[in-house]
């Protein structure tokens, strides 16, 4: 299975950092998958606005259709998801994620910025029809040293436990067909 571990924000350290450690938990519970960590700050973004894809936006939107499974990671700003994560949704046909796993990690500098992930992320991930999974991860600079490693244990067990299920999940969409019925 190809997996796309995304960082979705342009700038900042600590969702790259979160991704890599997620990434190492998954390969240790299933060293079959694919993994590839997509930085959005690697690729020149464009607003869609109906002119011309540039390469690296075709480049992106293959990668998301590309993918069996994706670990979503965002930073919080402003109460919010960031612009070019919003604007990659965007991008993509109804279909890309339609019945692929899914799961979400998320950094911000409150602790009720948590409420972002369920009242932003995953009503877009559910438009997808994502299969996502019950149990996102959301960290705060305190969980962080100066070089963005993780200190904080209960985060890593979280993300442990977020590497299961998603592992499951994945197992779990093997089967599932990826052709729509409906036309919608």
């Amino acid at each position: 299975m190809k997996i796309l571990l995304v960082d979705g924000t342009m700038f900042g350290r600590k969702t790259g950092a979160i991704l890599e450690q997620v990434e190492q938990y998954i390969k240790e519970l299933d060293a079959s998958f694919e993994l590839e960590i997509m930085h959005f700050s690697q690729y020149k973004h464009q607003i869609v606005d109906g002119s011309p894809l540039n390469d690296d936006m075709k480049e992106m939107i293959q990668k998301f259709e590309e993918a069996d499974a994706y670990i979503i990671a965002t930073p919080i700003f402003q109460a919010s998801i960031p612009g070019v994560l919003k604007n990659a949704f965007d991008f993509l046909h109804p279909k890309t994620m339609r019945y692929k796993p899914v799961s979400i990690v998320a950094n911000g500098g409150t602790y009720q910025h948590h409420l972002v992930v369920e009242n932003q992320l995953k009503p877009i991930l559910d438009y997808f029809r994502a299969l996502v999974t019950p149990n996102y991860v959301y960290t705060h600079t305190s969980h962080f040293d100066a070089d963005n490693n993780i200190v904080d244990e209960d985060v890593h067990n979280r993300l442990r436990e977020l590497a299961r299920v998603f592992v499951q999940y994945c197992e779990m969409s093997k089967t599932l067909p990826k052709e729509p019925i409906d036309q919608h």
